[in-house]
């Protein structure tokens, strides 16, 4: 007799919507710029979208096989992070946010959404999380990184006073921002020249990703919101490894800025971290050591990568029974609100 598979709570899974989808496969010299920015071949990439506009069978299937019972979705990275005029990405995020909200009216059993929002206008941006999830119904928001402004070769980042406004939104409606990596501005991708294969999750993703987490922790950001929910993704963007030299060197450097917390205090209270996209024993063995089992979100990052690699993986990793239900569904199920019965 065959045991059942887990049930899994996913929360990193990525759609596009359709239009941009095929004007891009239309174009093979559009696929290549866009395969180029986001640190990936055109090779890996193509097969990928074609799976990012889908909800039905392709996408369901492969989720039933792996138990994934339930997929929190959002918009792709950059998403409407990468929009330079403020007006065009208040209303992307509005469409965006209409699209996927009818594809989880289609399926709510199986599917909840997270909220795109508009950063180039940041009380827009606070009005829309309010709609998106008290009107419909969306658990929380997913942020691309950083916002580009002006020209596009800059960008701010979450720490910045003029998102207080978001933030205050989202304490008061109680919902998670999960942060997700995109391609570093270009001065640091300058250290990637010649090396185009270092520019996405291979490896720019995290560090791009980690050092805007450390920001938000060194910047004092959970003094000023002490009851924030950030969710980051990858098994924390390798934070989890560095978080005591990080907060020892922080000691003997502060320059002057005075925390109410230590470093790994704020992760106890306010970060929780997923398994998308990294299945390895080791690097859970030392995410359960140092942020706690608690604090750890099963996630894929399909169709990046795949759900039945993420569910085997779960499901033999040398972990205790409670923690595999945890990390499985357990920890989502109550910090998101979904209920698999």
């Amino acid at each position: 007799m065959t045991a059942a598979r887990l049930p899994k709570i996913a929360l990193e899974e990525a759609y596009e919507h359709p239009d941009k989808v095929a004007r891009v496969l239309s174009d093979e010299d559009l696929l290549a710029d866009v395969s180029d920015k986001g640190g990936v071949t055109p090779e890996f990439y193509r097969p990928v979208m074609e799976k990012l506009p889908e909800f039905g069978e392709t996408r369901l299937g492969s989720m039933d096989a792996a138990g994934v019972r339930h997929s929190v979705l959002s918009l792709t990275a950059p998403g409407i992070q990468s929009i330079l005029d403020p007006a065009e990405a208040v209303a992307e995020a509005r469409r965006q946010n209409d699209f996927l909200a009818e594809q989880v009216a289609r399926r709510p059993d199986r599917y909840s959404g997270f909220a795109a929002v508009a950063l180039q206008d940041p009380e827009a941006a606070a009005a829309e999380l309010r709609r998106a999830v008290l009107d419909l119904g969306f658990r929380g928001v997913l942020v691309n990184g950083y916002t580009n402004v002006g020209d596009g070769a800059h960008g701010s980042y979450l720490d910045e006073p003029r998102y207080h406004p978001f933030w205050e939104a989202l304490g008061e409606l109680d919902v998670p921002l999960y942060l997700h990596p995109r391609p570093s501005l270009p001065p640091v991708l300058e250290m990637y020249a010649g090396h185009p294969e270092m520019k996405g999750a291979t490896w720019g993703f995290g560090t791009e990703t980690a050092s805007h987490v450390v920001r938000l922790l060194l910047g004092g950001h959970f003094d000023r919101f002490p009851t924030a929910k950030l969710v980051v993704g990858h098994l924390g963007e390798g934070l989890p490894a560095l978080l005591w030299r990080t907060q020892h060197r922080f000691e003997d450097n502060p320059f002057g800025k005075r925390l109410g917390k230590t470093l790994p205090e704020y992760v106890a209270d306010n970060i929780w971290i997923t398994t998308s996209g990294t299945f390895s024993d080791q690097a859970l063995a030392n995410a359960i050591l140092t942020v706690g089992a608690d604090h750890i979100l099963f996630s894929v990052d399909y169709p990046y990568s795949e759900n039945a690699e993420a569910a085997e993986w779960i499901e033999r990793t040398p972990i205790s029974e409670l923690d595999r239900r945890k990390i499985a569904y357990g920890n989502a199920s109550t910090l998101f609100g979904i209920d698999l019965d």
